[in-house]
C-alpha cells in the first residue's frame, strides 16, 4: 500500500508530466522547474517573488487600461508586448510569439474563410433562412442565432462558429434595422458556452480525460475515477446555453449597449441627404386588389400627383420581380408594388387609387434591404451622357436599372415630369436601385456620386467553390487525425494550419483576391490577442499562477462540497481571463483533484468544474471570440463588464447546481 509520501511524490511527477505533455519545450521547464528543484508538492505554499509582483502590477495596468480606455484595446496589446520584455518577465522572442500563435493565426484564417462565403452570397442564403424562421423580432433572431452557434460550437472550435456567422448577423441587422451590437455579444457568449455541450467542443474538456487517466494510472487517488463519456457533460452544457439565452432575453435591454450610429447602416437615406430630401423617407409596399383592373404606371400618375415613385413590381403569376419598372409597365390585380416616398404620401396614394397599404417591406424585404439596395445622389457632369437630353430619351430606367426619384436644380427639388426635363450639368438626381446597378452606372460616366455606393459585389458563381473549401476545412479539423490514424498513417495538423489550408484554397481558387483577404482581417483583434498571449505566458512563467492557486486552495480548509466546487469554479474563471483556458486546466486539474481528496469532496466533480469553468470568460474582451466581435459590434470594455458580470455569476450558479444535483 502506498504511503502518503509515495502518493505525494507520484502526484508531483504526474503533474509535471501532464504539464510537459501540454506545454512542450522551454515553457514546460520554466513552469515546473521550481517543483523539480525543491521536490515540493503542488499543494505546498509557494514563496512570493519579485517577478510575481511585477506580473501582478502589469496585469493591474492592463485591466485599468481596458476599463478606463485611455488607449484603444489593440494599443494595450502592443504595450504588453513592449513592457513585459523590458521588465524581464519574458524574452523578446516570447513577447512577439503571440503574432504566430495558434489562436491568432486561426482567427486570421477563419475570417478569410468567412469573407469568402460572404462575397459569394452564401451568407445571404443563411440570413434569408434565419429570417424566414425568426421573422423580424429581435428576441427571436437573438435566440435562434445564439442557439445555432452554440450547437455548431459543440463540435467545432468556437472561434470558427462565431466568425462564420458574424457576416450573416451583420446582414440580418441591416435588413431588419436591429443594431449589430444587440445580437453579436449574445452570439459570442453562446459560441463560447457551446464548447461545454460535448467532450470534444473545447480544448479543456478534450484534455480532461487524459489528465484523469494519468491520475488513475499512477494511483494518486483513493479510488479510480471514471473518465467522461462524449456526452457526460451535455446536460450541463445545454443548461448553460439555455441560461445564457434566457439571460439576454430577460435582461437584454438593461445590459446590451446601443451605440450612437448603430443604425446608420440600416437607413435607406444617408444622413448627409436627409435635410435636402425630407419627402423621401422609406420604401413601402402596397397590394393591388382583385377589383383594380389594369393600368400603366404613366396612367396612374404616382410621381406627379403624390410625389412617390414605384421602384418594384412583383407579379405573382410568373413569380417575377421588376426592379425598375418603366412608364409602360402594366399594373394588374394581385401584384405587389414597392413605392419610394413619404409614408403619408404612400398611404394617400393607396387610398385614392384603391390599393391596399401593407407598410414595411415583405415581398421585397431582401431585394430592397440596405444590404442590397439604397438611395444615391448623382451630380450630372459636363461630359455626362445625360447632359442636354431627357431621361426619357435616354430610356434611363430600362438602360440603367435604377429609378429616378427627385430632380434638384438651382436649390429647388421637383418630382413632377422629371423624366421629361432636359438635364443640365450641375443637376442633382436622387435615385433608388440595387447596388450592383449603381456600380454599373458608375462606369458609364454619367454622374459624380455624392454618397458611397454600399454593398459588395456578390459572385454567386463562385459559391460552389467557397462551400467546397469550407467542407474541406471542416473535414481537416474534425476528421483528419482519427481517419489517418485508423489507416496507419497518422498526420497531425494544428487547428491554425487546417484553417489556413481553407483560407489559401479560397484565394487560389479565386473565391476572393489576396487584397480582399487582407481587407477582411480585423487587425485590432489580431494585435489585442497577440499582446495578451505573452501576458499569460509571464503569469505562468513567473509562478504567479501557481502561487494564486496554491494560496487559495490551502486557505480553504474543511468546507462543504458545494462551497469547495464554487471556489474551484471562481478560481478557474479568474485564471482563464488572464492565461489560456488550456493553461488554466493543466494547472488546476491536478491541484483541485488532490485537494478534493483532502477535503472529502469528489475529485471527478472537481476536475469537471475546472474543465467547464475554463469557458467562463465573459468579463473582459480577452477571449478570442469576445475580441472578434468587439469592432463589428462597436463594443467597449465596459460593455463586456456590464453583460459579462451577470453572465459569469449565472454560469457558476448553473454549473455548480447541475453538478451537485445530478452528478453526485
Amino acid at each position: 500500500m502506498a504511503t502518503a509520501s509515495d502518493r505525494d511524490t507520484s502526484y508531483c511527477r504526474w503533474a509535471i508530466r501532464s504539464i510537459i505533455a501540454i506545454f512542450p519545450g522551454p515553457l514546460a521547464v520554466l513552469l515546473v522547474s521550481p517543483a523539480l528543484a525543491s521536490g515540493v508538492q503542488p499543494v505546498k505554499d509557494v514563496a512570493f517573488t519579485l517577478d510575481m509582483g511585477l506580473v501582478f502590477g502589469v496585469l493591474l495596468v492592463a485591466v485599468l487600461l481596458f476599463i478606463f480606455e485611455w488607449v484603444r484595446v489593440d494599443v494595450v496589446g502592443l504595450i504588453m508586448m513592449v513592457l513585459l520584455p523590458v521588465l524581464g518577465l519574458v524574452t523578446p522572442q516570447e513577447a512577439i510569439s503571440g503574432l504566430s500563435s495558434n489562436a491568432v493565426v486561426a482567427i486570421i484564417a477563419v475570417v478569410i474563410i468567412g469573407s469568402g462565403l460572404d462575397k459569394t452570397g452564401c451568407m445571404n442564403v443563411l440570413a434569408r433562412y434565419l429570417l424566414k424562421i425568426a421573422g423580424r423580432s429581435e428576441n427571436r433572431i437573438k435566440a435562434l442565432i445564439s442557439a445555432t452557434v452554440a450547437v455548431i460550437s459543440s463540435f467545432m472550435q468556437n472561434i470558427g462558429a462565431a466568425a462564420l456567422f458574424m457576416p450573416a448577423v451583420i446582414r440580418i441587422g441591416r435588413q431588419t434595422g436591429i443594431a449589430p451590437s444587440r445580437i453579436l455579444l449574445p452570439m459570442a457568449f453562446c459560441a463560447i458556452i457551446g464548447g461545454t455541450v460535448s467532450l470534444v467542443g473545447a480544448s479543456p474538456t478534450i484534455l480532461l480525460n487524459d489528465l484523469i487517466m494519468q491520475a488513475n494510472g499512477l494511483g494518486i487517488l483513493p479510488e479510480k475515477v471514471e473518465p467522461l463519456g462524449l456526452f457526460t457533460q451535455t446536460p450541463i452544457g445545454l443548461a448553460l446555453v439555455a441560461a445564457a439565452i434566457g439571460y439576454f432575453l430577460v435582461f437584454g435591454n438593461l445590459i446590451m449597449p446601443r451605440r450612437d450610429g448603430d443604425d446608420q447602416d440600416s437607413r435607406l437615406m444617408p444622413s448627409s441627404l436627409v435635410d435636402t430630401y425630407r419627402e423621401v423617407a422609406g420604401v413601402y409596399e402596397v397590394w393591388v386588389p382583385a377589383v383594380f383592373g389594369s393600368f400603366t404606371l404613366e396612367e396612374l400618375h404616382f410621381r406627379d400627383r403624390y410625389h412617390v415613385t414605384v421602384a418594384g413590381v412583383y407579379m405573382p403569376d410568373t413569380k417575377q420581380k421588376n426592379y425598375a419598372p418603366t412608364r409602360d409597365e402594366l399594373i394588374r390585380s394581385g401584384e405587389t408594388l414597392a413605392i419610394v416616398g413619404n409614408e403619408v404620401h404612400v398611404r394617400q396614394c393607396a387610398d385614392d387609387l384603391g390599393l391596399v397599404y401593407k407598410g414595411e417591406l415583405d415581398v421585397f424585404a431582401e431585394d430592397f434591404s440596405v444590404n442590397n439596395a439604397g438611395i444615391v445622389e448623382g451630380i450630372v457632369t459636363p461630359r455626362s451622357l445625360l447632359a442636354g437630353h431627357t431621361m426619357r430619351e435616354r430610356r434611363f430606367r430600362k438602360t440603367n436599372g435604377v429609378v429616378p426619384v427627385v430632380l434638384c436644380r438651382d436649390g429647388a427639388c421637383q418630382f413632377n415630369q422629371i423624366t421629361r426635363e432636359v438635364i443640365k450639368p450641375g443637376d442633382a438626381i436622387l435615385m433608388f436601385g440595387r447596388w450592383e446597378k449603381f456600380r454599373e452606372l458608375q462606369k458609364r460616366n454619367c454622374f459624380v456620386f455624392t454618397n458611397a455606393i454600399k454593398g459588395e459585389e456578390i459572385h454567386q458563381e463562385r459559391a460552389g467553390r467557397a462551400v467546397a473549401w469550407l467542407l474541406i476545412t471542416a473535414a481537416l479539423v474534425l476528421w483528419l487525425e482519427p481517419v489517418t490514424a485508423f489507416l496507419g498513417v497518422p498526420i497531425k495538423l494544428s487547428l491554425s494550419i487546417s484553417l489556413l489550408i481553407g483560407a489559401l484554397g479560397m484565394i487560389l481558387s479565386k473565391v476572393l483576391t489576396i487584397d480582399e483577404a487582407y481587407r477582411s482581417i480585423d487587425w485590432m483583434t489580431v494585435f489585442l490577442l497577440a499582446g495578451l498571449i505573452p501576458l499569460g505566458l509571464a503569469f505562468q512563467k513567473s509562478g504567479a499562477a501557481e502561487w494564486v492557486a496554491v494560496t487559495i486552495i490551502n486557505a480553504i480548509g474543511q468546507v462543504p462540497q458545494v462551497v469547495f466546487l464554487l471556489i474551484v469554479g471562481i478560481l478557474t474563471s479568474f485564471f482563464t481571463l488572464v492565461i489560456s483556458n488550456v493553461g488554466a486546466t493543466v494547472l488546476l486539474v491536478p491541484l483541485c483533484m488532490a485537494m478534493a481528496v483532502e477535503v472529502g469532496s469528489d475529485p471527478r466533480l472537481a476536475a469537471m468544474v475546472v474543465a467547464l469553468a475554463a469557458s467562463n470568460t465573459f468579463v473582459l474582451p480577452t477571449h478570442q471570440v469576445n475580441a472578434l466581435v468587439m469592432r463589428p459590434g462597436g463594443y467597449q470594455t465596459v460593455d463586456y463588464i456590464r453583460a459579462g458580470t451577470g453572465m459569469t455569476i449565472i454560469y457558476l450558479v448553473v454549473l455548480i447546481s447541475m453538478l451537485t444535483l445530478f452528478y453526485q
